[in-house]
């Protein structure tokens, strides 16, 4: 108990920290000035009030469940995420640790719950793991290509020159042989275009790993 009290004088004026206490009832006790400030657009006074009067209904069960975990073991520290009432029809997601509180008996007074906000945090990290996502679409797409041009497109490219080539020595028309050689050299070509691209995306790849 001595802990929390310190704990809560030294974060009593915080900017950055919320502190809550709520009882066995249910009940706020005590709420920091950031955390009245915070949401006074919910309430003036939180004291006396249901601790889920800030929260997100489906985080609910989530308190419930934290609580019994600090009451069935005293001492520890548990973490929860928890989505508040942001005023504009939408939520802000905070972090939080509790500890449940006993008297000097060991009777349970409550829950002492330190918190902060990690909304810029969740945003972030949902950007990030959209540009992942695409990204990793863009490198299977990618390999699709490479593999359609490797093995779809230069296949039959090779049997075009190979058929060519042939027709080529098989034929006495000066004018086909031409017509063979300028296929072969279109050919070779398109060749070289599909062999460099290819090479081109494996090694973007392999600066990418």
């Amino acid at each position: 108990m001595k802990s929390m009290t310190e704990t809560k004088a030294l974060l009593e004026s915080s900017n950055y920290f919320y502190i809550i206490i709520a009882g066995m009832d249910g009940n706020y006790a005590y709420v920091n000035p950031h955390y009245a400030e915070q949401f006074s657009y919910i309430s003036d006074d939180f004291v006396g009030q249901p601790y889920h009067v800030t929260m997100h209904e489906d985080d609910r069960q989530t308190c419930q469940e934290v609580s019994i975990k600090c009451f069935e073991n005293p001492g520890h520290l548990y973490p929860a995420t928890i989505r508040k009432h942001d005023g504009k029809g939408g939520y802000l997601y905070t972090q939080w640790e509790y500890k449940a509180i006993f008297d000097d008996a060991g009777q349970p007074l409550g829950i002492f719950c330190l918190g902060y906000n990690i909304t810029q945090f969740v945003s972030d990290r949902e950007h990030l793991e959209g540009a992942i996502n695409k990204i990793e679409q863009t490198n299977s797409l990618l390999n699709k290509i490479s593999y359609q041009q490797a093995h779809l497109i230069r296949a039959p490219l090779t049997n075009i020159l190979a058929l060519t080539e042939i027709l080529e020595k098989r034929s006495d028309s000066e004018e086909l042989k031409s017509i063979c050689t300028m296929i072969v050299e279109s050919a070779i070509k398109l060749d070289g275009v599909v062999k460099g691209i290819v090479d081109d995306i494996g090694t973007g790849q392999e600066n990418k790993s």
